[in-house]
């Protein structure tokens, strides 16, 4: 099974000030239009939570070789309607200026085996699924906030629909719940409609993140800090034009000099800016998230 979570970032804040019936207006709009793109892409909405929407794909509904990649097809889509959304918003509210015009998604998606059927009480039943890939979805929504990337995936996921989408590895982070790193990656686009120039920044970003597995430092900032590794279209972060270089890259970037710094310190150039604590996390080249 594939599942996905997408929530509206940003969604108490954004809403502080609208009257009820104003905002029950942007959230039935919001949920019929991200809604639109998991129906299409033969999903199942299993439930609305708040600003939060859960939806799978799998079988009996669809093949064991689709799931993957009709759940990163509707990713793709449902960012592609944030626009829409925003256009739409100040006819809603009747009122322009509001900060819900500046609304944004994070979805995490990932695959594997889950329970699928009548779960619930001895009053009320749902049809729905549990399972740790249940978790693993929801943390990697979540995980986007440390990103600044609108989209999350897992390496299940990836190795399953890679063949039609563009993608970038991000990270390996331990979530909540786990205790093994999970390589985790963003959904760029469709395969063939990059420009060269996201292609390239792409491809400088993933060598930069090899040079800081390898503990090759000085390479790493190098290929993190290029002028090429611009915000690429479609992230969280391309409303910031002043910024060139991508949310992941300013993630690892911090990790790097962090990391830089305790090297230094361990052959005795100067103090550590941060102590490891190696009993916690026994891959230092991973993230936990939540942070500890």
């Amino acid at each position: 099974m594939t599942v996905l979570f997408c929530d509206l970032k940003g969604f108490t804040s954004l809403s502080e000030g609208m009257t009820p019936q104003g905002l029950v207006k942007v959230m039935n709009r919001y949920l019929s239009i991200m809604s639109e793109p998991i129906r299409t892409n033969r999903g199942i909405i299993d439930k609305y939570i708040g600003d939060g929407i859960m939806a799978y794909w799998g079988p009996p509904f669809v093949g064991e070789t689709d799931h993957a990649r009709f759940a990163c097809l509707a990713t793709l889509e449902m960012i592609e309607r944030i626009t829409t959304l925003r256009r739409e918003i100040p006819e809603l509210l009747g009122v322009r200026g509001t900060p819900m015009e500046k609304c944004d998604l994070r979805i995490g998606v990932a695959t594997g085996e889950a329970l699928v059927g009548s779960i619930g009480s001895d009053v009320m039943m749902s049809y729905t699924l549990m399972g740790d890939v249940v978790n693993l979805a929801s943390r990697l929504e979540g995980a986007n906030k440390m990103y600044g990337t609108r989209n999350l995936v897992c390496e299940r996921t990836i190795a399953a629909a890679r063949t039609t989408l563009e993608v970038r590895e991000v990270d390996r982070i331990v979530v909540a719940g786990q205790t093994r790193p999970k390589v985790v990656f963003e959904v760029l686009g469709r395969r063939g409609e990059l420009t060269p120039e996201r292609l390239a920044s792409r491809d400088r970003y993933q060598e930069g993140l090899v040079a800081y597995r390898e503990r090759r430092w000085d390479d790493a900032l190098r290929a993190l800090n290029a002028r090429r590794l611009i915000v690429l279209p479609g992230s969280a972060r391309d409303t910031r034009p002043n910024e060139p270089v991508s949310a992941p890259c300013r993630t690892s970037l911090s990790r790097s000099h962090t990391d830089i710094e305790n090297y230094r310190a361990e052959t005795g150039a100067r103090k550590p800016l941060v102590q490891r604590r190696e009993s916690e996390n026994p891959w230092p080249e991973t993230r936990a998230y939540p942070p500890n």
